[in-house]
């Protein structure tokens, strides 16, 4: 059976992805990029916001029309999208043949058996997961599903459920078979990161014995945490963090907001005071850290005074990094009871004047780097016409892959990608780096 494979979403839909395709493969699939040419296309679907919810439609009709176009017998959905919407997708679509939500993905071989597309629905051998990206040398490992919180904003734990732990054995196990298959950088992914073994029980292991133990099961040169709610933050962590060079000084904390306000209608833990705090304590006990965040704007409730407030305290806290999001409303969340009352064109105006703003927060937090002499990690070789000359795309430990810009190293010679190069910083600029390899 020939396999086409469309993955949408976050790095825990794709961790989600490449162990569904292992499993697969386990069972004498072939993975094919040729969509058209493909028996089954698996469609992992994303159901985070509005857009994404239609990216995620958009594909499964695309993938639809290749079984009159093409070789393609069946279409397969799978993901967050469907199991909030499976019934209302099963209807709205019916072309594709197949909606599994993640507590019916067993079913996924004995149902393509039944269809005559699997031979065997015994596995050949162990499902392994299969590498899905463009680069090998990044992946990501994720530590556990679902989430606790009670964002009044997030759909997250309709669609995930319960917050549960995956094994540390389990893990270590699978940090070395991406180690095997090239990896040099594993970015630790979760709902929260900082919850990790609080369901394992007292005396189970927390998140700084899972680091402790990925540290000495594997040679991997450089994890990075993404996602920990800063109340998950402690001090064994922290000083972990600071001591292990293998840890990358990154920490990806989520703030959401920081009117006091509005955190309290988003039901989320932390305070403007707390989150003073805690920036102080980390920068503070990790020399170089880069901090990034995520808010939210134009949630219901929000006055131009709230947004202001959150304005300043960026210019105060100046993160290094920043992704955001304009408020729409999730079926089923708490945040529904509100009236949507922020007009669509002030979210976006809003959205884009808070861009802006960190723009120029992280033009001047990166400025400080300018001149050091850092390992940069390859992404890619750069065009042959690169108009600055940069032979090289990779990236410094301060930037995590695909959403906080790259370097651009120039002289670098012939360094595959996967490879690390010793470069000094030479400018920046936004949210990119320009470095001179050093022979």
């Amino acid at each position: 059976m020939k396999l086409g494979v469309i993955s949408l979403g976050c790095g825990k839909a794709t961790v989600d992805s490449e162990r569904l395709v292992g499993d697969l493969v386990g069972h004498g699939a072939v993975v094919t990029d040729d969509l058209p040419r493909a028996d089954v296309i698996l469609v992992n679907t994303c159901g985070f916001i509005d857009a994404a919810k239609q990216e995620s439609i958009e594909a499964m009709l695309t993938a639809a029309r290749l079984k009159t176009q093409g070789a393609v017998k069946a279409v397969v959905a799978v993901g967050c999208l469907v199991q909030r919407y499976k019934n209302e997708l099963q209807q709205e679509i019916p072309e594709v043949d197949l909606f599994l939500g993640f507590s019916d993905l067993h079913h996924l071989v004995p149902e393509l058996a039944q269809r005559g597309l699997i031979d065997d629905p015994v596995a050949t051998h162990p499902g392994v997961r299969q590498f899905l990206g463009d680069q090998p040398h990044v992946r990501y490992l994720k530590i556990s599903e679902g989430c606790d919180h009670t964002c009044a904003f997030c759909a997250i734990p309709l669609m995930r459920g319960k917050h549960r732990s995956e094994p540390l054995e389990r893990l270590v196990r699978e940090a070395q078979a991406l180690e095997a298959q090239g990896a040099r950088e594993i970015n630790l992914v979760a709902q929260d990161l900082g919850h990790y073994g609080r369901d394992l029980g007292l005396g189970g292991p927390k998140l700084p014995d899972l680091l402790e133990a990925l540290l000495a099961g594997t040679t991997v040169p450089w994890y990075r945490l993404l996602y920990v709610y800063s109340a998950g933050l402690n001090e064994r962590l922290v000083d972990l963090v600071a001591r292990e060079p293998r840890i990358v000084p990154y920490l990806d904390m989520p703030i959401q907001h920081a009117s006091d306000r509005m955190l309290e209608r988003m039901r989320r833990p932390e305070r403007r005071h707390t989150l003073v705090e805690k920036l102080a304590w980390l920068r503070a006990a990790i020399p170089d850290v880069a901090l990034r965040t995520t808010c939210l704007v134009g949630f219901p409730g929000e006055t131009d005074e709230d947004f202001r407030r959150l304005l300043d305290f960026l210019e105060a806290a100046q993160f290094d990094r920043l992704g955001a999001f304009a408020y729409s409303p999730q079926e089923g969340t708490r945040a529904t009871q509100y009236p949507d009352d922020v007009p669509d064109v002030v979210k976006r105006e809003r959205l884009e004047e808070l861009l802006e703003v960190q723009r120029a927060i992280s033009a001047e937090r990166l400025a400080r780097f300018v001149g050091r002499e850092v390992p940069v990690l390859v992404d890619s070789l750069a065009e042959p016409d690169q108009e600055d000359g940069a032979t090289h795309l990779g990236r410094v430990p301060w930037q995590a892959d695909d959403v906080d810009g790259l370097t651009y190293v120039v002289e670098g010679g012939w360094a595959r990608p996967g490879s690390f190069v010793r470069a000094r910083l030479i400018a920046s600029e936004d949210y990119d780096f320009r470095a001179i390899a050093l022979t």
